[in-house]
């Protein structure tokens, strides 16, 4: 049997953590909470200590802080209805930007795999799509209301340019860029309430949900001319449902990360419980099965609203919670 070991915990923040996410290398941890500020946690010896409070950019909650694929710039998304730009210049963070138009609480914030684009999202029910110009400009390029609920998460697919966001009014939507503008190419529908966080796999050909309706949702696209006979319209992909997770999970689930180093999949929940899940070795990826290896109860003493695998280290996991603290474990498969 897999098990979970807490290796650290950090300490620092006065108010909630909502987010806590990885450098595309591994070696720095960014956390944004209800104090208004980002802590920046990195290596020293065997410890992880504070290097950076990010204190002056926003005025309310950071709900969600994203980095750009080379490292050097963090985006964060506030309830203020602002994102920020943060350039890293030999280890010190400087805002170089502030993106406005949302209506009020932005609450998440996505690089492309480019780092051309960025996409935020907000309670007033919109995506937005910016441009980085050459000269580090951030220009609005598209605002999507495809949603008819507040939009709680974005993400950009891992190698295409195509947007996934989750919200309120219980679907996922998917969007790419046609004639100039962004539309979206497909609504994925099965959860029962809101669904509050999706991550892809590594291939970018699933996504793994979660939601209110306490569920775990796998969702398998299906290319035109797929061999399973799965329709398809014009150029434009099938993603279905082949799996639900039902069962684990006591309350909410707040958000959810599939490890690109190992497949493993970690949820972080409502009742302070951190769970890890693994496919079958043999598994059809029609209808494939996924299994509870690990779960660590009281995780944190408040709901668990983060997780993020370290995308170089594999096993290596972050936390944080409304206990207002962050902790990093180990998870060891048998």
């Amino acid at each position: 049997m897999a098990k979970i070991q807490e290796l650290m915990k950090l300490s620092g923040h006065q108010d909630r953590v909502w987010c806590v996410a990885w450098n595309p290398t591994g070696t720095l941890l960014a956390s944004s909470g209800g104090d208004k500020t980002i802590r920046i946690w990195g290596k020293e010896g065997d410890k992880w200590v504070c290097k950076s409070i990010l204190a002056e950019g926003h005025q309310r909650t950071i709900r969600s802080v994203s980095w750009s694929p080379c490292g050097n710039y963090l985006a964060s998304a506030s309830f203020d209805a602002t994102t920020n730009i943060w350039s890293r210049k030999e280890g010190e963070f400087e805002c170089i930007a502030s993106l406005e138009g949302h209506e009020n609480e932005v609450k998440a914030v996505s690089w492309a795999p480019t780092g051309l684009l960025l996409a935020t999202c907000s309670r007033d029910k919109s995506v937005w799509i910016w441009e980085v110009t050459e000269d580090e400009e951030y220009e609005c390029a598209s605002v999507i209301s495809s949603h008819t609920q507040d939009v709680k998460y974005v993400v950009w697919h891992p190698t295409r340019e195509m947007l996934a966001s989750c919200s309120y009014d219980n679907t996922i939507k998917l969007f790419k860029e046609e004639i100039d503008d962004w539309t979206c190419c497909n609504t994925l529908e099965s959860h029962t309430s809101t669904v509050w966080k999706i991550s892809f796999d590594q291939t970018g050909h699933r996504i793994v949900s979660c939601s209110d309706d306490k569920t775990l949702k796998i969702w398998q696209e299906y290319l035109p001319g797929n061999p399973e006979g799965i329709d398809t319209t014009g150029k434009e992909s099938t993603w279905k449902c082949v799996c639900t997770l039902s069962g684990y999970h006591n309350r909410v689930i707040y958000d959810v990360d599939w490890s690109p180093s190992n497949g493993l999949i970690v949820s972080a929940c409502g009742d302070d419980c951190i769970r890890v899940f693994r496919e079958e070795e043999i598994s059809d990826k029609n209808q494939p099965s996924f299994s509870l290896v690990c779960s660590q109860n009281r995780a944190h003493s408040q709901d668990v609203n983060s997780v993020a695998w370290n995308p170089k280290e594999p096993g290596l996991l972050a936390s944080g919670s409304d206990d207002g603290d962050v902790k990093l474990w180990k998870v060891v498969l048998d």
